[in-house]
């Protein structure tokens, strides 16, 4: 590879981020920055390219803080408001490149976003400051370049829902799971001794539709991943309380962290 390995955390937190509007608990007046959490989404580069996973409602302001200027492509794991409502931001993505922005997702989530955002996906579609995309179903394992990309099908409230693990020579292995209540089996057999986990933990109870802190750690055993890193963190989570006593190679993420995927 010619360009370093790199995941970024774009944000962390779940679909009302943190703080929480009208809420005065110990986290939501914190004044720990790994406390503040915009609504969650990654940017991976590898293998020359750079994909940023879900187009959530703060994305200009993720973009903005880490200085992202183009991707060469969007991944989105489901069609839930959190993880597409900053769509139009993609238009400064498509400003600076001849070519549609290509975008993957399963037909569900795709035919949703066509609904939601008629205007970029219609033919009349012509004016250049538009989002100009090139929707592709993910149906299967897809590449960029070398890159191979497997689409890891999940349970997550009542839409298909979807994770992604990266493969690429001279890279650690990864796997981005940010909402999932249950993971199928054919779907943990694609998991199991990926070298980085990336993991819903949504808050120490049991919720309906995510993993809770127990659900989390019991899926990072039994994939057996090196390191898990939690995300989709609710205000129930501080940082620092939640940090002490997990297990060896678990950590909580936050907003800005770069964890480098290099070969060791």
């Amino acid at each position: 590879m010619t360009d370093a390995a790199t995941l970024t955390f774009l944000g962390t937190g779940t679909s009302v981020g943190v703080p929480v509007i009208g809420c005065g608990c110990g986290v939501c007046a914190s004044e720990d920055p790994r406390n503040r959490r915009l609504r969650s989404s990654v940017v991976l580069r590898a293998g020359g390219v750079t994909l940023l996973v879900d187009s959530g409602p703060d994305l200009r302001a993720q973009a903005l803080r880490e200085g992202l200027r183009a991707v060469d492509g969007v991944l989105y794991t489901h069609p839930h408001l959190d993880h597409v409502a900053g769509f139009d931001e993609l238009r400064a993505f498509c400003w600076h490149r001849s070519a549609p922005l290509p975008l993957h997702g399963t037909d569900e989530c795709l035919n949703t976003l066509k609904t939601m955002f008629a205007w970029a996906f219609s033919p009349e579609n012509q004016y250049a400051g538009y989002v100009k995309p090139d929707p592709h179903v993910v149906d299967g394992p897809f590449y960029y370049g070398d890159l191979r990309i497997t689409p890891l099908p999940v349970e997550h409230a009542a839409v298909e829902t979807i994770g992604y693990r990266f493969d690429l020579p001279g890279m650690r292995s990864l796997a981005y799971v940010p909402d999932v209540k249950r993971i199928p089996d054919t779907t943990m057999n694609l998991l199991r001794g990926v070298d980085v986990l990336v993991i819903d933990s949504l808050r120490p109870k049991p919720h309906p539709t995510h993993f809770s802190l127990a659900e989390a750690l019991a899926a990072s055993e039994e994939i057996g991943a090196r390191e898990t890193w939690l995300t989709h963190l609710g205000h129930e989570n501080d940082h620092a309380d939640l940090s002490q006593g997990l297990p060896d190679g678990v950590r909580v993420a936050w907003d800005g962290l770069k964890v480098s995927l290099e070969s060791e």
